[in-house]
Parts: structure tokens; C-alpha cells; sequence
């Protein structure tokens, strides 16, 4: 194997590559790239046997085709101190040494045979589907939900996000049995189908996707999906299991409404939580005709903390408890100036939706379990 590469461009396929790799990988080949050279075309597998990711870059001057296991940090750290110039990669097949050379000089670092590495995962052709997407709309959809996914070993369907398709409509959502979000966004396909997209894969999806101008294509099955873009593929196994019926926890009958501006309920919200309890960080909201006011404490310190916003109120006066952190989560996500919170009563869970000048194709809701504000 010998070819001629822009460092640049190889370090950043193999900075993308390299967040698959996995700290504690079961398999020592996978702490390798696989380099597979052919038809002028370096392809860089990096893998962590639940997800792998394949880049392809374009190189000069090939003058012989092979298959070699580079490893990640040795090959990170080298290329990471060299400014943009042109490098001479050579692996030699019988011993597995790697050398890099440049202009004025080389560097010489072991590799392995890439024969061990695992092989790429197949569709089911029986059950195999595939849909183009937008790219933005994949990004957005991710970027709505992901911050709401659980970490829960016992209840694994909640660690991704919940992808479901429809004819005229595609849903993300996400929850951790304490928030939850959903995501709606249209769509023109043919086919129905669902699956929970693990968050690791979702993750690097989100990094990759904002570069891309053109449709993703989608092909999946009952155990894996794979997204390919415009110069890299993610395939990545499915967290398997039925999603909870999310629909059954969002109240459908709320009669208070308030309508309030997003950043200023933020800030006072960050503002009044420095003085609530580090453990639960509770948060309470006594909402009444035009204002909202938010109180705080922690007797244990002899702290506390509040703060009135004029709001827009429809309903009875109501008082509700929220956890901080989650709150401040929801309404950075959210990203109109306005928002409606809909209360039913303390008990039972608070639906945020953003407020929009004009009426969008997509639809957003994020929900929030309240907290007892008397224990």
C-alpha cells in the first residue's frame, strides 16, 4: 500500500472516525483504523462493534492497493502536528509497518493485519426499508430530542431516540421518564416503520449532519440502520424492544395556559435555582392573573430565592413544583422567543410548546413531570 494524502484532510476523517472507538473495546483490533485502499480511494473504518463508521477520502498518486489496521492514537497524535502539506503514506505488507513521510522527513509507527477486523453487519433484504431524508430535518429532529434520552440500564428502549415513520409525517422522540419530547416533522414516503436510534450513533449522526446539503439516504432493518452521506457511512445496531406509548402520558386537556417570554423565564430561572436544594433542586411556580412567581430554597443552608415575570394568563391561580435542571433544559431547547406552558393542576405534567409568528410544518412538545411542592 502506497499513496499520497493532504494531512489535513485525512485528520479530519479520522477525527470524526476516531469518536467510535471505544475507551474499553472487548476486541484489541478495534483499536485500530482499518485503511482499505483501492481504485484511488482510501476508505477509514473505525468500530466499536455496536457502531461503526466508514469515510472515504480521494488520494493521489496510488501505487498499490491494500488492506492494513492502523492505530487510533498513534495515528492521531503524529497527524495532529503537521500544517497542511502533502504526506507519502507506505505500509508494508509483510512486516505491517506504517510509514508516513513529508517533505522534510519521516515517521515510522507498527500496524496490523486488517484480515481480523469484524465485518460489517448486512441488512435483512426481507425486511430491509430505505427512505431519503433531509438532512436538516434528521439534524433538527436529533437536536430537539436528544438531550431528553435516559441513562437506565434496567429500561434500555429509553437511552436512544424513537424514530417513527409515517406517510405524511416523521416523529422523533425522547424521554426519561421525567421529560419527554416530541418532534414532528412532514414527510412523503410509502413505508411505516420505527426504531429507537441508540444515543452514541445519534450523537455522531448530529456532528456529521450539519455539513451535509443533500438528502441522507436511510436503509434499515429489525437490527440495523445505516445513513449514508456525502463522504461517510454510519452503521450502527438498533436498541431493540417496544418504545413506552408516549402519547398516553401527554394530558390532552389542559385549561391553563400561560403564555410568557422564553429567555426572560430562563435567566430568572437560573437565577432563583442558585438557592435550591443541591439534592432536588426544586423549583416553584405560583402562577396567577399576569405574573409568574418563582421561588426557591434550601433550609438546610438558610437559603432562598425569588423573582416575578409578567406573563399572559389563561385559568385558575396554580401553584407547581419543577425540578431546575430539567426546566432550564427544555427551554434551551427550545428556540422562539415565546413560549405556552399547559397546566392541568400540581399533579400532573406541564406541556411547553414554542410560540411561532407563522404557523410551521413541524410541530413541537416538551413535557415535564412536576415535583411535590410540600414535601
Amino acid at each position: 500500500m502506497k499513496f499520497v494524502v493532504s494531512s489535513t484532510a485525512l485528520l479530519n476523517v479520522l477525527q470524526t472516525s476516531s469518536k467510535v472507538v471505544s475507551n474499553k473495546n472487548t476486541l484489541p483490533i478495534l483499536d485500530n483504523f482499518l485503511f482499505d485502499l483501492k481504485e484511488g480511494v482510501l476508505k477509514i473504518t473505525a468500530s466499536d462493534l455496536e457502531t461503526t463508521l466508514i469515510g472515504s477520502l480521494k488520494v493521489d498518486n496510488m501505487e498499490e492497493e491494500g488492506l492494513i489496521a492502523v492505530p487510533v492514537k498513534l495515528m492521531l497524535d503524529s497527524l495532529k502536528e503537521f500544517s497542511e502539506q502533502p504526506l507519502t503514506i507506505e505500509a508494508n505488507e509483510s512486516t505491517w509497518e506504517i510509514q508516513v513521510s513529508w517533505k522534510t522527513g519521516k515517521l515510522t509507527i507498527p500496524g496490523t493485519s486488517g484480515l481480523s477486523y469484524p465485518n460489517l453487519p448486512e441488512l435483512n433484504p426481507e425486511s430491509r426499508r430505505e427512505l431519503d431524508a433531509n438532512a436538516d430535518m434528521l439534524l433538527t429532529g436529533i437536536n430537539k430530542t436528544i438531550f431528553a434520552t435516559a441513562d437506565d440500564e434496567l429500561r434500555p428502549v429509553m437511552n436512544g431516540v424513537y424514530i417513527n415513520i409515517e406517510s405524511q409525517s416523521i416523529t422523533f422522540v425522547a424521554t426519561d421518564a421525567h421529560k419527554l419530547v416530541k418532534y414532528v416533522s412532514p414527510i412523503e414516503t410509502e413505508i411505516a416503520a420505527s426504531f429507537i436510534l441508540p444515543k452514541k450513533p445519534a450523537n455522531l449522526l448530529r456532528s456529521m449532519l450539519g455539513k451535509e446539503d443533500e438528502s441522507i439516504r436511510m436503509e434499515f432493518d429489525d437490527k440495523n440502520v445505516t445513513f449514508r452521506l456525502k463522504s461517510h457511512t454510519l452503521i450502527c445496531r438498533l436498541i431493540e424492544g417496544n418504545y413506552p406509548n408516549y402519547n398516553a402520558v401527554i394530558p390532552s386537556n389542559n385549561p391553563n395556559h400561560v403564555r410568557v417570554d422564553r429567555v426572560e423565564l430562563l435567566n430568572g430561572i437560573r437565577r432563583v435555582a442558585v438557592c435550591s436544594n443541591q439534592s432536588t433542586n426544586r423549583i416553584k411556580m405560583d402562577i396567577e392573573s399576569s405574573t409568574i412567581n418563582l421561588t426557591a430554597q434550601d433550609l438546610d443552608f438558610s437559603v432562598s430565592a425569588q423573582e416575578s415575570l409578567a406573563c399572559e394568563y389563561e385559568g385558575e391561580a396554580i401553584s407547581i413544583g419543577f425540578k431546575s435542571t430539567f426546566l432550564v433544559e427544555i427551554l434551551a431547547n427550545i428556540d422562539t422567543q415565546n413560549v405556552v406552558l399547559e397546566l392541568a393542576d400540581s399533579t400532573r405534567a406541564g406541556v411547553f410548546k414554542p410560540i411561532y409568528d407563522e404557523t410551521p410544518a413541524t410541530d413541537t412538545l416538551m413535557l415535564l413531570m412536576p415535583m411535590m411542592i410540600n414535601a
